[in-house]
């Protein structure tokens, strides 16, 4: 029995036996031979972060063929605003490996999520997917290993207050009905995201969680397993889809907004990484975080500030970023410590054989694991650009290990207490801080730029676009600008409420 495949929730991968890494192009046509399928769309990522998609009806088998072999083009102009109008025609081609069939349509449809080419049949340079592709191939070329990631996505439900079984402010995490009111709605995404392929790890209500003005406000959270840093970025474009339509088709109104009021938690994006070499986690070594998870987190310290240029990506972002809203301020990182930039949390290396123990009718598991450690960059949010975070995170990893003294930076920014205590100033004031807004983020890419221009990772011309994008917010002194006022603040956050 393959234990990979047997009990798998994707009706394709079920189909077909086999996983959708080793999908081809005759067995998607396969598939929908025999499925009844009579709609393809193809997907793919754009400047704003959102999904589009392209509807073809089956005329008949050659003209399928046709499609999954060639593609089609598309104006580029309209979905990049680095392509000029004058030379914008690009190519999307499917990816078969993102296979998924369409949990909303009423006509069969199965969706794939697409790469962009160029007129000369090369993939796009300053694409998404393919930004992350040369992140993940110039790792590999330096460190010898597999870089590897999954998403903590977070979001707000927005519903009209039932007056039933109020909920406690800010004390939601976790939370059972019929306090917590959507997990219904969440369980239900999650049943669409594993169908469509997303390795799910858990879902759970966050502690976010408040009422205004008739409405409640509840947050929520979906976390996913480490898989390889390209699928992981896909996964959770496929995720953040299927709850904002399974939202709109059930009348609720969703957030992945990092801020949408004051005083109240924000919602991140947590990325986990791990590392791995011949199937093998290289997290830990004898049970302790190995030198090679050093080495990496000493990278991320390094290039922290420029990180949130792809993480944190409008001026709420930095109404996050802020003390004690368990969100990081400065650039640090500890075991267990939500009050740093990077966590290492529990990874199950105590000896003990918890199964055992609460169940005393089993024998010894002797589970590995080793395999479970990761890594949490806690800084992004759900404005992120997906892709270039993850791409971002892997150039940070990978230039740790480029760094001479990468073990003496990891041994300096390590703390072990939190540092927003009045007791811990001392401490607070020998770590750098985060950037506070759009601009300040922008500039500390623009003397960072150079490294994640290094093996042709990120293009030139997709930085300069950032930065750009970034600047033109005009942000500098925003936080404190509009410290204290709610009518500016509720402004602010209406414009950016559906960001990412």
């Amino acid at each position: 029995m393959n234990k990979e495949l047997n009990l798998n929730p994707n009706p394709v991968v079920a189909y077909l036996k086999k996983p959708s890494c080793e999908f081809t192009k005759a067995d998607i046509i396969r598939y929908i031979s025999e499925n009844g399928i009579r709609m393809v769309n193809f997907m793919y990522p754009a400047g704003d972060g959102r999904l589009k998609t392209l509807n073809f009806v089956i005329n008949n088998e050659a003209y399928l063929e046709a499609i999954l072999t060639c593609g089609e083009r598309v104006d580029g102009s309209s979905l990049f605003p680095f392509i000029e109008a004058g030379s914008s025609d690009l190519y999307v081609v499917p990816r078969f490996r993102t296979a998924f069939l369409d949990p909303f349509a009423e006509i069969p449809t199965l969706s794939m999520l697409c790469s962009y080419f160029n007129k000369d049949g090369e993939l796009l340079e300053s694409s998404p997917e393919n930004t992350l592709r040369k992140a993940c191939r110039a790792f590999n070329e330096v460190t010898g290993m597999e870089f590897e990631a999954m998403g903590e996505l977070e979001y707000y439900v927005i519903a009209p207050d039932m007056e039933l079984y109020p909920a406690t402010d800010q004390r939601g995490y976790h939370e059972s009905g019929p306090y917590a009111k959507f997990n219904d709605f969440r369980t239900k995404c999650m049943s669409y995201i594993a169908q469509a392929g997303g390795m799910i790890k858990y879902g759970h209500s966050e502690v976010g969680n408040f009422t205004i003005d008739g409405k409640i406000y509840e947050q929520n959270e979906i976390e996913f397993l480490p898989v390889k840093a390209e699928e992981a970025a896909d996964q959770l474009m496929i995720a953040k889809w299927i709850i904002r339509n399974l939202a709109f088709r059930l009348g609720l109104d969703i957030t992945f907004a990092p801020k949408i009021t004051t005083g109240k938690a924000g919602s991140g994006l947590h990325i986990h990484m791990r590392i791995v070499k011949d199937g093998k986690n290289q997290m830990l070594d004898g049970g302790v975080l190995s030198a090679t998870a050093r080495r990496a987190i000493a990278g991320m310290m390094e290039l922290a500030p420029s990180i949130t240029s792809f993480g944190n990506t409008n001026p709420t972002s930095y109404f996050r970023l802020v003390p004690h809203q368990e969100a990081p301020t400065n650039v640090c990182w500890g075991d267990r410590n939500r009050s740093v930039l990077v966590r290492v949390p529990l990874g199950w290396a105590a000896k003990s054989d918890m199964c055992r123990t609460a169940n005393p009718l089993e024998s010894d598991s002797n589970y590995d694991t080793t395999q479970k450690q990761t890594v949490e960059m806690r800084s992004p949010d759900g404005s992120a650009d997906l892709y270039q975070l993850i791409a971002g995170l892997a150039v940070a990893c990978r230039y740790g290990f480029e760094l001479e003294n990468a073990l003496e930076i990891a041994e300096r920014t390590y703390v072990n207490v939190n540092i927003h205590q009045k007791e811990n100033e001392d401490k607070l004031k020998n770590l750098d801080q985060l950037p506070d807004s759009c601009e300040a983020s922008a500039d500390c890419l623009e003397r960072q730029r150079d490294i994640f221009e290094r093996h042709n990772v990120f293009s030139p011309a997709m930085i300069d676009g950032i930065i750009k994008r970034l600047r033109s917010y005009g942000d500098k002194t925003l936080r404190a600008d509009i410290n204290g006022n709610q009518e500016e603040m509720l402004k602010l956050v209406e414009k950016y409420f559906h960001c990412g």
